[in-house]
């Protein structure tokens, strides 16, 4: 098995996969590491959601992607990266995940669970949906607590409280609602985020004012027992009876692998990586930043969109310094 490459992408969600289109158009060995199946991101996205952007604003590499309504929902996309996966024969490693990457000179050696690799150059298109912001508090730990939403069927009938304000805590909120779970909205601040889909926010907003949801704004979670939550509210604490809590506030990147690369991390609290905005290279000579990843807690600044060209940019770049050198 070859384990000598050009490139090594660790990622292999759209940009991840993007990237590697590009390596091989060009002519440029590579290899992506993904530690889930293809776009382990989206699979691990709620069964029933939809995409903020429009099909053609998801495409990679000029590739069709053809879906039922404009803004195409989970499965039509993991059906479109998953074949533009097969019929490139792109080289992917699946549920193979990076443990150590190490530069010595101008190469880097890259120790999988599985194997180990050289290569002249890396991309980290590893996104941000692996870590959750935890909410530390007592009780976080418990089974009834989960950070990522799949489906709502599981919470018909049952006591829901969903803390957040964005676009995946508003998403779970209505679907359990419709399923026939009494849900909570537990709100930071005074509002629902502006963020939310256009198309979502004016449903959120007349359920909560006609009292089927029931929104506590300006709170957050004190504590979690096994059948109460308990909320301090800009009234006072709160206790109510609950069965299930669904903390989706938000992800962040895996800081800790940028630091291990030598990444240099902006001391505040954006986090953001350091990298050249026109090549996509950070501070470690040869190591490549792409997608999500790039705006450190700023995880609504890159999206599948407007991140796209970071795999031409990149490769770009790679050629360019081959042919000086």
């Amino acid at each position: 098995m070859k384990t000598e490459f050009d490139i090594i992408i660790i990622g292999g969600g759209p940009i991840g996969i993007a990237c590697g289109l590009e390596a091989k158009k060009n002519g440029i060995s590579y290899l992506i590491l993904e530690k889930g199946p293809i776009v382990n991101s989206l699979f691990h996205y709620p069964s029933n959601m939809q995409f903020f952007s429009s099909s053609e604003k998801l495409e990679i590499d000029d590739i069709p992607f053809i879906s039922k309504e404009a803004k195409p929902k989970r499965d039509e996309a993991l059906e479109y990266y998953r074949r533009i996966v097969t019929s490139n024969k792109l080289n992917i490693h699946l549920f193979e995940k990076v443990e150590d990457v190490k530069k010595v000179d101008e190469t880097f050696t890259i120790t999988s669970d599985k194997n180990t690799y050289t290569a002249q150059q890396i991309v980290v298109a590893t996104g941000f949906y692996d870590i959750p912001n935890l909410l530390n508090v007592p009780g976080e730990n418990l089974d009834k607590v989960v950070h990522y939403y799949n489906n709502p069927h599981y919470y018909s009938g049952q006591k829901v409280a969903v803390v957040g304000a964005s676009n995946s805590a508003i998403d779970a909120a209505l679907e359990c609602w419709r399923k026939g779970a009494e849900v909570s909205l537990i709100i930071r601040g005074s509002e629902v985020g502006q963020r939310v889909k256009y198309w979502v926010r004016p449903d959120i907003i007349n359920r909560i004012e006609e009292g089927s949801i029931k929104a506590y704004y300006n709170t957050t979670v004190k504590a979690i027992t096994k059948d109460k939550i308990s909320l301090a509210t800009e009234t006072g604490d709160v206790e109510i009876d609950n069965n299930f809590v669904l903390a989706l506030t938000g992800y962040k990147p895996n800081f800790s692998f940028l630091e291990m690369l030598g990444v240099h991390i902006s001391n505040d609290e954006k986090k953001l990586p350091e990298y050249n905005t026109e090549t996509m290279e950070t501070n470690v000579k040869g190591l490549y930043l792409a997608g999500v990843i790039c705006g450190g807690m700023e995880t609504h600044k890159w999206f599948i969109e407007n991140s796209r060209i970071h795999a031409k940019m990149i490769i770009k770049n790679i050629i360019s310094n081959s042919v000086t050198t």
